[in-house]
């Protein structure tokens, strides 16, 4: 319910298929770091956390940036056995540890990775056959739908004032579309 239109997760198989923790919830990469360095997330707690990164896709971005900072923080660390990362952004190859990225449909859109909060509890199971995995956010439909019902969209991702950034963010797609060419 986290990703009806889909996500792409980057496994190696030292991670396992199977993770399930505490939302912490932000709304930028930029913000990540620095709840990072504040000390929101720690080695030691007891608590497995899914770290939630949104308004990093394709609109909201905009330009869908990559997420290595936030997995090397985590990796680096020494926290990659207690911490998954979701986010509507993208990975590079470089990245590493227990992550899903180009959730869709993404925050900037008002889709359910938008909804969530922080404490949400979070479950994602992976498949090795290519078969599909589900992400599950552990909330009723009913607590999902009073969400959406006061969901506005930040300022950082809202739309440029103007210019080709403007442009950009009115005709982009939905990272589940896939690269469309004319030839």
């Amino acid at each position: 319910n986290l990703a009806p239109d889909g996500a792409v997760a980057k496994i190696t198989g030292k991670e396992g298929l199977w993770f399930e923790g505490q939302a912490l919830v932000y709304d930028s990469e930029e913000l990540m770091m620095e709840g990072f360095i504040r000390g929101d997330i720690r080695k030691g707690t007891g608590t497995k956390y899914v770290i939630v990164v949104r308004y990093e896709g394709p609109r909201g971005g905009p330009g869908m940036p990559e997420m290595l900072k936030p997995t090397g923080t985590i990796v680096g660390a020494g926290l990659s056995q207690d911490c998954a990362l979701i986010t509507d952004g993208r990975f590079s190859g470089a990245s590493h540890g227990f992550i899903v990225g180009h959730v869709c449909p993404e925050a900037a859109v008002g889709g359910p990775i938008a909804l969530v909060e922080n404490g949400d509890i979070i479950s994602v199971k992976l498949t090795t056959n290519g078969g599909s995995g589900t992400l599950t956010l552990h909330v009723t439909d009913d607590e999902l739908n009073e969400r959406r019902t006061k969901w506005q969209l930040p300022a950082k991702a809202s739309l440029p004032k103007k210019g080709y950034l403007r442009k950009y963010v009115q005709c982009v797609q939905s990272a589940s579309n896939g690269c469309i060419t004319d030839g």
